[in-house]
Protein backbone atom coordinates (compact mmCIF):
# COMPACT_ATOMS: atom_id res chain seq x y z
CA UNK A 1 0.00 0.00 0.00
CA UNK A 2 1.40 3.42 -0.93
CA UNK A 3 1.86 6.20 1.56
CA UNK A 4 -0.78 8.24 -0.24
CA UNK A 5 -3.39 5.48 -0.04
CA UNK A 6 -2.55 4.82 3.60
CA UNK A 7 -3.02 8.41 4.62
CA UNK A 8 -5.97 10.73 4.48
CA UNK A 9 -5.27 14.43 4.73
CA UNK A 10 -7.80 16.58 6.52
CA UNK A 11 -7.08 20.25 5.98
CA UNK A 12 -8.35 22.50 8.74
CA UNK A 13 -9.73 25.96 8.31
CA UNK A 14 -7.86 28.94 9.59
CA UNK A 15 -4.32 28.01 8.54
CA UNK A 16 -3.48 31.61 7.89
CA UNK A 17 -4.42 32.79 11.36
CA UNK A 18 -1.77 34.48 13.46
CA UNK A 19 0.27 32.31 15.84
CA UNK A 20 -0.58 32.47 19.51
CA UNK A 21 1.57 34.51 21.84
CA UNK A 22 2.04 31.49 24.14
CA UNK A 23 5.23 29.63 23.02
CA UNK A 24 3.43 26.27 23.19
CA UNK A 25 0.66 27.63 20.98
CA UNK A 26 3.23 28.91 18.52
CA UNK A 27 4.95 25.51 18.52
CA UNK A 28 1.72 23.71 17.59
CA UNK A 29 0.12 26.30 15.29
CA UNK A 30 0.62 25.59 11.61
CA UNK A 31 2.65 22.40 12.18
CA UNK A 32 1.02 19.35 10.57
CA UNK A 33 -0.30 16.88 13.12
CA UNK A 34 -0.55 13.13 12.50
CA UNK A 35 -3.16 10.99 14.24
CA UNK A 36 -1.81 7.45 14.05
CA UNK A 37 -4.50 4.73 14.12
CA UNK A 38 -3.46 1.20 15.19
CA UNK A 39 -6.02 -0.50 12.94
CA UNK A 40 -7.03 -0.64 9.31
CA UNK A 41 -9.63 1.81 8.05
CA UNK A 42 -13.26 1.12 8.84
CA UNK A 43 -13.23 0.26 12.54
CA UNK A 44 -14.31 2.38 15.50
CA UNK A 45 -10.76 3.56 16.23
CA UNK A 46 -10.47 4.85 12.69
CA UNK A 47 -13.95 6.42 12.78
CA UNK A 48 -13.11 8.14 16.08
CA UNK A 49 -9.87 9.53 14.67
CA UNK A 50 -11.67 10.99 11.67
CA UNK A 51 -14.35 12.51 13.91
CA UNK A 52 -11.57 14.20 15.90
CA UNK A 53 -9.28 15.28 13.05
CA UNK A 54 -11.03 18.24 11.44
CA UNK A 55 -12.25 20.06 14.59
CA UNK A 56 -8.95 19.45 16.41
CA UNK A 57 -7.01 20.87 13.47
CA UNK A 58 -9.30 23.88 13.38
CA UNK A 59 -8.67 24.62 17.06
CA UNK A 60 -4.91 24.09 16.82
CA UNK A 61 -4.76 25.98 13.51
CA UNK A 62 -3.06 23.22 11.57
CA UNK A 63 -3.71 20.35 9.17
CA UNK A 64 -4.32 16.86 10.51
CA UNK A 65 -3.34 13.58 8.85
CA UNK A 66 -4.99 10.28 9.81
CA UNK A 67 -2.42 7.51 9.31
CA UNK A 68 -3.61 3.88 9.59
CA UNK A 69 -0.85 1.59 10.86
CA UNK A 70 -2.57 -1.70 11.64
CA UNK A 71 -0.86 -4.88 12.75
CA UNK A 72 0.92 -6.32 15.75
CA UNK A 73 -2.18 -5.95 17.94
CA UNK A 74 -1.57 -2.24 18.12
CA UNK A 75 2.12 -2.51 18.87
CA UNK A 76 3.31 -1.25 15.47
CA UNK A 77 1.41 2.04 15.79
CA UNK A 78 2.13 2.32 19.51
CA UNK A 79 5.88 2.00 19.05
CA UNK A 80 5.80 4.40 16.10
CA UNK A 81 4.29 7.14 18.27
CA UNK A 82 6.31 6.28 21.38
CA UNK A 83 9.56 6.65 19.42
CA UNK A 84 8.38 9.66 17.43
CA UNK A 85 8.84 13.38 18.02
CA UNK A 86 7.79 14.66 21.44
CA UNK A 87 6.53 18.00 20.12
CA UNK A 88 2.89 16.95 19.77
CA UNK A 89 3.05 16.43 16.01
CA UNK A 90 2.51 12.65 16.15
CA UNK A 91 -0.23 11.25 18.39
CA UNK A 92 -1.96 7.89 18.80
CA UNK A 93 -5.72 7.39 18.75
CA UNK A 94 -5.65 4.34 21.00
CA UNK A 95 -8.10 1.48 21.47
CA UNK A 96 -8.58 0.21 25.03
CA UNK A 97 -7.90 -3.40 24.09
CA UNK A 98 -4.46 -2.47 22.81
CA UNK A 99 -3.76 -0.26 25.81
CA UNK A 100 -4.90 -2.60 28.59
CA UNK A 101 -5.08 -6.15 27.21
CA UNK A 102 -2.42 -6.69 24.53
CA UNK A 103 0.52 -6.03 26.91
CA UNK A 104 -0.76 -8.81 29.19
CA UNK A 105 -0.80 -11.55 26.56
CA UNK A 106 1.59 -10.31 23.89
CA UNK A 107 4.27 -8.16 25.56
CA UNK A 108 6.91 -6.54 23.39
CA UNK A 109 10.44 -6.14 24.71
CA UNK A 110 11.19 -2.48 25.33
CA UNK A 111 7.64 -1.27 24.79
CA UNK A 112 4.73 -0.99 27.20
CA UNK A 113 1.92 1.44 26.34
CA UNK A 114 1.36 2.13 30.04
CA UNK A 115 4.85 3.63 30.39
CA UNK A 116 5.93 4.57 26.85
CA UNK A 117 2.78 6.50 25.94
CA UNK A 118 1.53 9.62 27.72
CA UNK A 119 -2.26 10.00 28.21
CA UNK A 120 -3.76 13.18 26.72
CA UNK A 121 -7.54 12.76 26.70
CA UNK A 122 -10.38 10.23 26.56
CA UNK A 123 -12.62 10.51 23.52
CA UNK A 124 -15.37 7.91 23.21
CA UNK A 125 -16.96 4.99 25.08
CA UNK A 126 -18.75 2.23 23.19
CA UNK A 127 -20.38 -1.01 24.33
CA UNK A 128 -19.91 -3.98 22.06
CA UNK A 129 -22.50 -5.49 19.77
CA UNK A 130 -22.77 -9.12 18.70
CA UNK A 131 -23.67 -9.56 15.03
CA UNK A 132 -23.97 -12.61 12.79
CA UNK A 133 -23.96 -12.94 9.01
CA UNK A 134 -27.36 -12.46 7.40
CA UNK A 135 -27.88 -16.16 6.59
CA UNK A 136 -26.72 -17.52 9.95
CA UNK A 137 -29.30 -20.03 11.28
CA UNK A 138 -30.24 -18.00 14.36
CA UNK A 139 -32.19 -14.76 14.71
CA UNK A 140 -31.93 -14.22 18.47
CA UNK A 141 -29.23 -14.58 21.11
CA UNK A 142 -31.09 -17.52 22.66
CA UNK A 143 -31.28 -19.28 19.29
CA UNK A 144 -27.56 -18.60 18.75
CA UNK A 145 -26.62 -20.24 22.05
CA UNK A 146 -28.85 -23.21 21.31
CA UNK A 147 -27.22 -23.64 17.89
CA UNK A 148 -23.70 -23.20 19.30
CA UNK A 149 -24.25 -25.87 21.95
CA UNK A 150 -25.64 -28.27 19.36
CA UNK A 151 -22.71 -27.58 16.98
CA UNK A 152 -19.52 -27.35 19.07
CA UNK A 153 -16.49 -25.92 17.23
CA UNK A 154 -18.48 -25.51 13.99
CA UNK A 155 -18.97 -21.77 14.51
CA UNK A 156 -16.13 -19.31 13.93
CA UNK A 157 -15.80 -15.68 14.92
CA UNK A 158 -13.67 -12.76 13.80
CA UNK A 159 -11.77 -10.30 15.96
CA UNK A 160 -9.38 -7.43 15.28
CA UNK A 161 -6.49 -9.58 16.52
CA UNK A 162 -5.25 -11.85 19.28
CA UNK A 163 -5.60 -10.04 22.58
CA UNK A 164 -8.11 -7.53 21.26
CA UNK A 165 -11.13 -6.71 23.36
CA UNK A 166 -13.27 -8.54 20.79
CA UNK A 167 -11.16 -11.66 21.31
CA UNK A 168 -11.17 -11.51 25.10
CA UNK A 169 -14.87 -10.64 25.30
CA UNK A 170 -15.85 -13.54 23.05
CA UNK A 171 -13.65 -15.96 24.96
CA UNK A 172 -15.38 -14.78 28.13
CA UNK A 173 -18.74 -15.38 26.42
CA UNK A 174 -17.63 -18.92 25.59
CA UNK A 175 -16.62 -19.48 29.21
CA UNK A 176 -19.87 -18.09 30.60
CA UNK A 177 -22.09 -20.07 28.23
CA UNK A 178 -19.99 -23.24 27.95
CA UNK A 179 -19.85 -23.03 24.16
CA UNK A 180 -16.95 -23.79 21.83
CA UNK A 181 -16.23 -21.51 18.87
CA UNK A 182 -13.16 -21.02 16.69
CA UNK A 183 -11.30 -17.69 16.78
CA UNK A 184 -10.07 -16.10 13.52
CA UNK A 185 -7.95 -12.99 14.17
CA UNK A 186 -7.63 -10.13 11.67
CA UNK A 187 -5.54 -6.98 11.39
CA UNK A 188 -8.34 -4.71 12.51
CA UNK A 189 -12.11 -4.53 12.53
CA UNK A 190 -12.31 -3.38 8.89
CA UNK A 191 -10.85 -6.60 7.39
CA UNK A 192 -12.79 -8.73 9.89
CA UNK A 193 -16.03 -7.02 8.88
CA UNK A 194 -15.26 -7.54 5.19
CA UNK A 195 -15.04 -11.31 5.67
CA UNK A 196 -18.12 -11.35 7.90
CA UNK A 197 -20.14 -9.61 5.21
CA UNK A 198 -18.79 -12.08 2.65
CA UNK A 199 -19.91 -15.00 4.82
CA UNK A 200 -16.38 -16.27 5.44
CA UNK A 201 -16.90 -16.03 9.21
CA UNK A 202 -20.05 -16.45 11.28
CA UNK A 203 -20.05 -13.60 13.77
CA UNK A 204 -18.12 -10.94 15.61
CA UNK A 205 -18.47 -8.87 18.75
CA UNK A 206 -17.25 -5.33 18.31
CA UNK A 207 -18.27 -1.71 18.79
CA UNK A 208 -21.38 -0.42 16.94
CA UNK A 209 -20.08 2.34 14.60
CA UNK A 210 -18.85 0.15 11.72
CA UNK A 211 -21.74 -2.31 12.15
CA UNK A 212 -24.78 -0.03 12.10
CA UNK A 213 -25.00 0.59 8.32
CA UNK A 214 -24.91 -3.17 7.65
CA UNK A 215 -27.48 -3.93 10.34
CA UNK A 216 -29.82 -1.33 8.87
CA UNK A 217 -29.34 -2.72 5.36
CA UNK A 218 -30.05 -6.27 6.53
CA UNK A 219 -26.57 -7.60 5.74
CA UNK A 220 -25.94 -8.36 9.41
CA UNK A 221 -28.20 -9.42 12.28
CA UNK A 222 -27.66 -7.90 15.72
CA UNK A 223 -28.24 -10.37 18.57
CA UNK A 224 -27.11 -8.71 21.78
CA UNK A 225 -25.29 -5.80 23.42
CA UNK A 226 -22.54 -6.14 26.02
CA UNK A 227 -23.43 -2.86 27.72
CA UNK A 228 -25.40 -2.44 30.93
CA UNK A 229 -28.30 -0.95 28.99
CA UNK A 230 -29.70 -1.25 25.47
CA UNK A 231 -28.46 1.03 22.71
CA UNK A 232 -30.67 4.02 21.92
CA UNK A 233 -30.00 3.46 18.20
CA UNK A 234 -31.00 -0.24 18.44
CA UNK A 235 -33.57 -0.38 21.25
CA UNK A 236 -34.90 -3.75 20.11
CA UNK A 237 -31.56 -5.54 20.72
CA UNK A 238 -31.31 -6.94 24.27
CA UNK A 239 -28.28 -6.92 26.53
CA UNK A 240 -26.52 -10.16 27.40
CA UNK A 241 -27.51 -9.74 31.04
CA UNK A 242 -31.17 -9.51 30.04
CA UNK A 243 -30.77 -12.96 28.53
CA UNK A 244 -29.15 -14.45 31.61
CA UNK A 245 -25.47 -14.08 30.62
CA UNK A 246 -23.55 -11.71 32.95
CA UNK A 247 -21.38 -10.26 30.20
CA UNK A 248 -20.63 -6.53 30.43
CA UNK A 249 -17.75 -5.13 28.37
CA UNK A 250 -17.21 -1.77 26.71
CA UNK A 251 -14.44 -0.32 24.59
CA UNK A 252 -12.98 3.14 24.94
CA UNK A 253 -10.86 5.24 22.65
CA UNK A 254 -8.40 7.90 23.74
CA UNK A 255 -5.52 10.10 22.60
CA UNK A 256 -1.91 9.41 23.63
CA UNK A 257 1.50 10.82 22.78
CA UNK A 258 5.11 9.79 23.42
CA UNK A 259 6.14 9.71 27.07
CA UNK A 260 8.71 12.45 26.46
CA UNK A 261 6.05 15.06 25.67
CA UNK A 262 6.24 18.08 27.95
CA UNK A 263 3.38 18.82 30.32
CA UNK A 264 2.79 22.15 28.55
CA UNK A 265 2.21 20.47 25.19
CA UNK A 266 0.02 17.78 26.77
CA UNK A 267 -2.10 20.40 28.52
CA UNK A 268 -2.56 22.47 25.34
CA UNK A 269 -3.60 19.48 23.22
CA UNK A 270 -5.76 18.08 26.03
CA UNK A 271 -7.62 21.40 26.28
CA UNK A 272 -8.27 21.35 22.54
CA UNK A 273 -9.46 17.73 22.69
CA UNK A 274 -11.80 18.60 25.56
CA UNK A 275 -13.30 21.38 23.47
CA UNK A 276 -13.92 18.96 20.59
CA UNK A 277 -15.30 16.06 22.64
CA UNK A 278 -17.67 18.27 24.62
CA UNK A 279 -19.03 20.00 21.52
CA UNK A 280 -22.60 19.27 20.47
CA UNK A 281 -21.44 18.19 17.01
CA UNK A 282 -19.01 15.56 18.31
CA UNK A 283 -21.49 14.24 20.87
CA UNK A 284 -24.20 13.92 18.24
CA UNK A 285 -21.92 12.05 15.84
CA UNK A 286 -20.86 9.66 18.61
CA UNK A 287 -24.47 8.95 19.58
CA UNK A 288 -25.40 8.31 15.96
CA UNK A 289 -22.68 5.66 15.94
CA UNK A 290 -23.99 3.92 19.07
CA UNK A 291 -21.22 5.39 21.21
CA UNK A 292 -20.89 8.11 23.83
CA UNK A 293 -18.54 11.10 23.84
CA UNK A 294 -16.77 11.27 27.21
CA UNK A 295 -13.79 13.50 27.96
CA UNK A 296 -11.33 12.53 30.67
CA UNK A 297 -8.10 14.38 31.32
CA UNK A 298 -4.65 12.84 31.56
CA UNK A 299 -4.82 11.88 35.25
CA UNK A 300 -8.26 10.26 34.94
CA UNK A 301 -7.23 8.45 31.77
CA UNK A 302 -4.13 7.08 33.50
CA UNK A 303 -6.30 5.69 36.31
CA UNK A 304 -8.80 4.20 33.84
CA UNK A 305 -6.03 2.38 31.98
CA UNK A 306 -4.58 0.93 35.18
CA UNK A 307 -7.97 -0.23 36.46
CA UNK A 308 -8.85 -1.88 33.16
CA UNK A 309 -5.50 -3.68 32.96
CA UNK A 310 -6.10 -5.12 36.42
CA UNK A 311 -9.67 -6.18 35.58
CA UNK A 312 -8.83 -7.80 32.25
CA UNK A 313 -5.77 -9.42 33.77
CA UNK A 314 -8.01 -11.37 36.14
CA UNK A 315 -10.31 -12.43 33.27
CA UNK A 316 -7.41 -13.44 31.01
CA UNK A 317 -5.93 -15.58 33.77
CA UNK A 318 -9.26 -17.20 34.65
CA UNK A 319 -10.13 -17.90 30.99
CA UNK A 320 -6.53 -18.95 30.15
CA UNK A 321 -6.40 -16.64 27.12
CA UNK A 322 -3.12 -16.54 25.21
CA UNK A 323 -1.82 -14.71 22.15
CA UNK A 324 -1.99 -17.89 20.05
Amino acid sequence: MTLISRRTLVTAAGLGAAAWLNPVHAQLAGKPLTLVVPTAAGGTTDITARMLAEPLGRILQTSVVVDNRGGGNGNIAGQMVARGPADGSSLLVQYSGYQSITPLIQPVAGFDPATNLKPIGHLVDAPQLMVVRANFPANTFAEFLQYARANPEKINYASSGNGSLQHVTTELLKDLTQTFMVHIPYRGTGPALTDLLAGTVDFTITTPPPLLPHIRSGKLKALMVTGRTRLAVLPEVPTATERGVPLVASSWFALYGPSAMSSDVVERISAAVKQVVESDAFRKRAEEQGAKAVFLGAAELTKLGANEREMWGRIIKRSRITAD
